[in-house]
C-alpha cells in the first residue's frame, strides 16, 4: 500500500495493483485514439488541447478529479497523478490534465474557498494558472500583475505570460500582487478587459498563451498575501507531475530506439549490435530508470511539505537534463529518417527541450535545492 498527501492535504492510499489498473486504462484510452497521432492531428501553427480526448480522460474517466479533494468529487492523490503523468507523457497526449487539473487544481485546492470551481474542474472544465514572473518561473516578488481595488471589487492589470493551455482555459487562476504580497483571484476569460494571445510554441503537443488583463474584474480566492503559500505547494506537486510526464516521454524515446537499432541492419548486421550504439543505448537506460527512481522517491516524500519540496526539486533537476538527453540522442541513432517530419522523434525532442524550462529549468532547481538545504 502506497500512501501520500497532496498540497491541498488530501491523502490517498492506493495499492501497486490499483495504480497498475490505472496505468492499463489510460494507456488503452491513448492507444484507442491513435497513440501519438492525436499530436499529429493538432493545428500546427495552433498547439491547444485535443478537446475529444480530453472529455474522454478528463470526464468519462475521471482523471479531471486526480489529486482534488474528497468533498468536491477528487479522487486519489500524487501517486495517481504521477502514474496517469507517466502514461501521458508516453504518447505526448495533449490534453490540459498538467495545467488544469494538477497547476490550477492544486491551486484552488490550497485556497479552500473555491468549492464551486474545484467541482467545476473535478468535471473536466479546463482552468488556467497564470503565476509566472516574466523569465518564466514562479517568483513572488516578480509577478507580473497587480490587482487594485474599485469600491470593494478587485480590479487586475498586467500581462502574464507562459500560461499553459491559457487559450484553450475556461476559467482563468491570477496570481496579482498588492501592499500585503501576492494574493489569488479567479477570473473569466472571456470578460472585459482580457486579452488572450495564442503564442507559437516548440512542443506542438502544449498550447501556451500571453494573458493581458486592462482592469479585469476578479473574485479574491486568497486575501493578506497568502497567496504566495498556495502556489508555492501547489507548484511541488506540479513538479513531481511534470517529472513524470518527462519520464514517460524518455520511456517511449528509449523504446523507440531500442526498436529501431535491433531491426535496422547495416553491413550486414544489426545496427544495435555495433559497441557505440551499444554504449549510447545504455547511457540512455541509465538516464529513464535514475529518472524513476527521482519521481518514486518524491510521490513518497509527499506526506511533509518539506520534504516534498526537496524531492521535488531534486526530481526536475534530474528528469528534465534526462529526457533532453535521451530524446536528443533518439533523433541521433535514428539516422536521417530521426530528422524528420514524418518520424515521431522529433516530436518528443521537441517537448524535451520545452519542458526542460517549464516552471524553472534545472539551475532554477538546483539553486533552490541547495536553499532547501541551507548550503
Amino acid at each position: 500500500m502506497t500512501t501520500v498527501t497532496d498540497s491541498a492535504g488530501h491523502v490517498s492510499e492506493a495499492s501497486a495493483a490499483e495504480l497498475e489498473d490505472l496505468r492499463e486504462t489510460v494507456r488503452s484510452v491513448c492507444a484507442d485514439a491513435g497513440g501519438i497521432a492525436a499530436v499529429r492531428g493538432l493545428d500546427e501553427s495552433c498547439p491547444g488541447v485535443d478537446a475529444g480526448l480530453w472529455d474522454t480522460l478528463g470526464r468519462q474517466v475521471g482523471l479531471a478529479a486526480l489529486g482534488l479533494p474528497e468533498d468536491v468529487g477528487g479522487v486519489g492523490g500524487l501517486a495517481e497523478i504521477a502514474v496517469v503523468c507517466e502514461e501521458l507523457g508516453r504518447t505526448l497526449t495533449p490534453v490540459p490534465l498538467l495545467s488544469s487539473t494538477v497547476l490550477a487544481g492544486q491551486v484552488l485546492a490550497g485556497c479552500g474557498t473555491a468549492a464551486e470551481s474545484l467541482a467545476e474542474l473535478a468535471e473536466g472544465r479546463i482552468h488556467a494558472l497564470a503565476v509566472t514572473a516574466p523569465d518564466g518561473v514562479w517568483r513572488p516578488d516578480a509577478v507580473p500583475v497587480g490587482v487594485t481595488w474599485r469600491g470593494g471589487v478587485a480590479v487586475l492589470d498586467g500581462t502574464a505570460p507562459f500560461v499553459l493551455d491559457g487559450a484553450d482555459a475556461e476559467a482563468l487562476v491570477v496570481a496579482a500582487a498588492e501592499p500585503d504580497g501576492v494574493d489569488l483571484f479567479l477570473v473569466d476569460p472571456r470578460g472585459p478587459g482580457v486579452t488572450v494571445r495564442r503564442v507559437p510554441t516548440l512542443d506542438l503537443s502544449r498550447g501556451q498563451a500571453v494573458l493581458t488583463f486592462t482592469g479585469a474584474r476578479a473574485r479574491p480566492l486568497t486575501a493578506g498575501g497568502e497567496g504566495t503559500e498556495v502556489v508555492t505547494r501547489a507548484l511541488d506537486t506540479a513538479l513531481v507531475a511534470l517529472a513524470a510526464e518527462q519520464l514517460g516521454g524518455a520511456q517511449a524515446a528509449l523504446d523507440m530506439t531500442v526498436a529501431h537499432v535491433r531491426d535496422r541492419t547495416q553491413f550486414g548486421r544489426a545496427l544495435g549490435s555495433f559497441q557505440a550504439v551499444k554504449h549510447t543505448c545504455a547511457d540512455m537506460l541509465l538516464q529513464v530508470e535514475s529518472a524513476r527512481s527521482a519521481v518514486l522517491r518524491a510521490v513518497r516524500a509527499a506526506g511533509s511539505p518539506e520534504a516534498l519540496a526537496e524531492a521535488a526539486a531534486v526530481a526536475q533537476s534530474w528528469c528534465g537534463e534526462a529526457f533532453t538527453f535521451v530524446a536528443a540522442e533518439c533523433v541521433q541513432l535514428h539516422g536521417g529518417m530521426g530528422f524528420t517530419w514524418e518520424h515521431d522523434a522529433h516530436l518528443y525532442f521537441r517537448r524535451a527541450q520545452s519542458d526542460a524550462v517549464l516552471l524553472g529549468g534545472a539551475d532554477h532547481h538546483r539553486e533552490r535545492l541547495a536553499g532547501l538545504l541551507g548550503w
